[in-house]
């Protein structure tokens, strides 16, 4: 079971991924982007993403669309888009997302973005 308060989960992350609960067909993932920071360019093929903001302010670049994000807006990302989120803020973008099906190995965690760019 999972039953968590998921924005304090996210709002306490200092790593910038971290896989908490991974099911058959979707995964709770927390993520906290330094100022300066972004996830970097990617593309899911087969995977939709939902991104909640819960602290800090950015960019959301979804194929040629960008706009802001913030606390308590929400992004869906569907399969085969291209996106980047980028902190635009003086403090850390923090964030909970929902993949599914699911994208990294279950228990993943990686502290700083050039470690999870050398797990890929």
């Amino acid at each position: 079971m999972f039953n968590e308060k998921i924005v304090d989960l996210a709002k306490s992350n200092s790593n910038f991924r971290q896989v908490l609960k991974t099911g058959k067909n979707s995964q709770v993932v927390v993520m906290s982007i330094p100022a300066g920071g972004e996830i970097g360019m990617e593309t899911h093929d087969t995977v939709d993403q939902i991104l909640v903001f819960v602290e800090g302010e950015g960019k959301a670049i979804l194929g040629t669309e960008e706009s802001v994000v913030g606390p308590e807006m929400l992004t869906y990302v569907l399969a085969g888009t291209k996106h980047n989120f980028i902190n635009t803020g003086a403090g850390d973008l923090k964030l909970y997302t929902i993949y599914s099906p699911p994208q990294h190995a279950d228990g993943t965690i990686h502290k700083t973005k050039e470690e999870a760019d050398a797990a890929e």
